[in-house]
């Protein structure tokens, strides 16, 4: 499609992105229009290295294979990269993908990552309603978990998801939600199953070790939606009655602890005062040790 004209104009918003670590510029090309091969390589790259260590982050391994793959198209690369806060426009940059990319990515760094000096032991995470199922919804557990202690609860609220996915549904009840390690240790088990698919389990479910034959994630990630129980169950999630939460016990409570997001999904939430600083929660669990003594890890946190 992008080779049958003599140039490819992007046109897109900037925000932080779980797999790329900002989305926008050549990522509207790989994986955005590219074939389900490269769109399951992708994922899985950013579900190895891991959401935390990538989501905020500027440069990152998939954002390099992002820039290489589209360096070899032979036509003429565009980029309008708008960065939006709220309905409104809050930049706007033009020039090649990379450089427009570049600027968008520092002005989300920003205005769309938020800072706590600590970890919340709960964080009640409420899902937008167009957040229509678990496949998109679960971005509401991706830009929170750095923000949970260990051994905390991540609360995604959306009594309006009653599906885990239209189109990746059967497949996610089989494999469930599991941290990576669980995938690595029995690859064979799952040799089948879509790197895309793989990546959304161990995304929503977060960072953990599987030693043994045990699975330990470092938070408790529960669902107060539409979905019934007895499915939160099978796919290795926690349930609560999405009735029983009440907003007035979450307001205002971040000295005790809980910390109420109202519409998540979009901004990332992080520990540190400073963009200079590393978020102590999840920093050196063991889950992040594929790669030791890498120089990937986010320090914008």
């Amino acid at each position: 499609m992008v080779l049958d004209y003599d140039v490819a104009l992007i046109i897109g918003p900037t925000f932080p992105h779980e797999v790329v670590g900002f989305s926008g510029g050549n990522k509207y090309l790989f994986p955005g229009i590219a074939g389900p091969e490269i769109i399951d390589m992708f994922h899985w790259l950013g579900a190895l290295v891991t959401s935390p260590a990538i989501i905020g982050r500027k440069w990152t391994a998939t954002r390099k294979v992002v820039d290489e793959a589209a360096a070899m198209l032979p036509v003429k690369r565009l980029c309008m990269s708008l960065v939006v806060r709220g309905d409104a426009l809050a930049g706007l940059f033009c020039g090649s993908p990379e450089e427009a990319w570049s600027a968008a990515a520092d002005l989300s760094d920003r205005i769309h990552i938020v800072y706590r000096e600590r970890p919340f032991q709960s964080v009640l995470s409420c899902a937008p309603e167009m957040y229509d199922e678990m496949w998109v919804g679960g971005k509401c557990a991706y830009k929170l978990e750095p923000v949970v202690a260990d051994g905390g609860e991540l609360i995604i609220y959306a009594p309006h998801i009653k599906r885990i996915s239209v189109t990746h549904g059967v497949l996610i009840e089989r494999v469930g939600y599991h941290v990576r390690d669980y995938f690595l240790a029995q690859m064979e088990k799952f040799a089948d199953v879509p790197g895309g698919v793989l990546a959304h389990s161990t995304h929503v479910k977060g960072l953990g070790t599987y030693e043994n034959g045990v699975e330990r994630p470092r938070t408790t990630v529960t669902l107060a939606t539409g979905i019934p129980e007895a499915t939160c169950r099978r796919i290795n999630l926690g349930y609560r009655d999405p009735a029983s939460i009440r907003m007035d016990e979450w307001r205002d409570r971040e000295g005790e602890g809980r910390l109420l997001v109202p519409k998540a999904g979009k901004s990332c939430t992080g520990c540190g005062t400073t963009r200079s600083r590393s978020r102590p929660s999840c920093r050196e669990h063991p889950a992040l040790d594929l790669f030791p003594g890498s120089s990937t890890w986010p320090v914008t946190w």
